[in-house]
């Protein structure tokens, strides 16, 4: 889904992130990762035989997740503006999309870790924890209105307290140069493709923003400690109608509870200031979404039809890295080259796709589905058949 976004968004826009209220087909991939990731946690570790080993293995991948996400968003996969080598250390990007799975990974594991005895008899015992967690997560919601930005309880694009502690922490310079508020209207007369600014465009249009920052990566804890809770249903319950109804109810809760939070006002929906209501409404839609594959899959035998995503599975870091943060792109490019659109990448999805069909939307999402996600697809389920798989 993130290739599909990423690459497809420019085409569609309804699939690019939203600019700022509201939910599109990309805003649902970070929540949906940090998700699956909670139900892994409680799967990998519903026993845990030494905790200091357990910590051990945890503190180690962390620190793998945090290297690879500055050395993939950093700078350093990316060419200077002026080609010269190395990277400018007073720009450097600390935070990202790896970085946010590391300190969400490290501190729903460590949590998993030191209560596995307690939990151990039902799965009402960690529903006690994942609501002192969601109690917890409302709390750093409620010091994200108080914390003082220009005008107290702001949530704004250009006043809000994320951005108001990313300036604090990390400083100006060292966050994210291409907010998506860019493709607003309040910025741009197109928005799609981030048109022209806006002559009167205001300031903070083009002004830095973390959307992986510090304070929304505490709130990303709970879409974590929701999927823990639903690993925490599959290991305890054995029937499928068990699994399902406590999947469905939690997911239907959450979804209803989102989606009121945002239509009344109270909390908007918002994946750049992670608001409580977008982690109900995407942990909800998450849940769902397990669901149903769980349906198709383990009850009715369906699997042939989706092997290629469990091979994509097996290997999501390696499609991660190639695909989604165009590094193989850019191998097959070449790193530098005097215009984008002189590459073969380009000549492909030009020639191949867009030509044949005679539309530039059709033809990008065609060039998305068949030479990215199917290709890696196949790439995938290659290494799988010679078990070769890129593990932390």
């Amino acid at each position: 889904m993130m290739i599909l976004v990423d690459d497809g968004g420019g085409a569609y826009e309804k699939m690019d992130h939203s600019p700022w209220n509201g939910c599109t087909l990309a805003d649902f991939v970070m929540p949906f990762f940090l998700f699956i990731v909670g139900v892994a946690i409680a799967l990998a570790l519903k026993r845990v035989p030494r905790a200091v080993d357990a910590i051990r293995k945890i503190t180690i991948r962390t620190l793998k997740l945090i290297f690879w996400g500055i050395l993939l968003q950093g700078g350093y996969s990316h060419a200077p503006d002026d080609l010269s080598y190395g990277v400018d250390m007073k720009h450097i990007r600390w935070m990202g999309i790896l970085q946010r799975i590391a300190l969400v990974y490290f501190v729903v594991a460590i949590i998993e870790t030191f209560t596995t005895k307690l939990r151990k008899t039902a799965v009402l015992g960690s529903g006690k924890f994942a609501i002192c967690r969601c109690i917890s997560m409302a709390v750093n919601d409620g010091k994200r209105f108080t914390v003082p930005c220009g005008v107290r309880g702001s949530l704004g694009p250009a006043c809000n307290a994320v951005g108001y502690v990313d300036r604090q922490i990390w400083g100006i310079n060292h966050l994210y140069s291409q907010p998506v508020w860019i493709r607003s209207k309040d910025c741009t007369y197109d928005s799609p493709n981030a048109g022209p600014l806006r002559a009167d465009a205001a300031p903070w249009c083009l002004a830095p923003f973390e959307p992986e920052g510090f304070l929304s990566s505490i709130s990303a804890i709970l879409s974590g400690t929701i999927g823990v809770h639903y690993g925490h249903v599959l290991i305890h319950f054995k029937l499928h109608s068990e699994r399902l109804k406590h999947w469905a109810l939690m997911g239907f809760a959450l979804l209803v509870c989102g989606i009121i939070l945002h239509f009344t006002n109270a909390i908007p929906i918002n994946k750049q200031l992670y608001s409580i209501s977008y982690v109900c409404f995407t942990a909800g839609a998450a849940g769902l979404v397990l669901s149903g594959f769980y349906i198709l899959i383990d009850i009715w035998g369906l699997r042939t039809p989706f092997l290629f995503l469990e091979w994509i599975g097996m290997n999501a870091m390696l499609v991660f890295v190639m695909a989604a943060q165009g590094i193989f792109p850019a191998f097959i490019n070449g790193w530098y080259y005097e215009t984008p659109n002189n590459s073969l990448v380009h000549w492909i999805h030009k020639h191949i796709f867009v030509n044949v069909w005679h539309s530039e939307r059709l033809g990008t999402l065609l060039y998305v589905i068949f030479a990215e996600i199917v290709f890696w697809g196949v790439v995938s389920g290659i290494l799988h058949k010679l078990g070769i798989y890129w593990k932390l």
